[in-house]
């Protein structure tokens, strides 16, 4: 289990730490960050992409607020591809796609 204090401290040292980078340092540090989140939101889109599979029928909330009713034809990268009931495709992300009851 995580001390709350270490970790404070931890983000006090940081932080003071921060204050004395350089230019270069920042830039490198900020391309480490942004590698990380990015890997982060891979995993979890990936975690999101499991709970489906082809064939599955779904549902979603288009823009315009309108539930959409299909199934999945292709599960990409990052997004889910659905054929819905008006014969329509999209290509949703995961996160915004619920099993279909039924």
């Amino acid at each position: 289990m995580t001390n709350p204090n270490k970790t404070l401290l931890d983000r006090e040292l940081f932080t003071e730490a921060l204050r004395h980078m350089s230019e270069a340092d920042l830039l490198y540090l900020n391309r480490m960050v942004v590698d990380r989140l990015n890997l982060l939101a891979q995993a979890r889109s990936t975690v999101q992409l499991a709970q489906f599979a082809q064939g599955d029928r779904v549902c979603f909330t288009a823009n315009d607020g309108t539930d959409k009713h299909g199934t999945v034809l292709r599960l990409n990268k990052k997004t889910v591809s659905v054929r819905t009931d008006d014969n329509q495709q999209w290509n949703v992300s995961p996160e915004l796609l619920r099993k279909a009851k039924g």
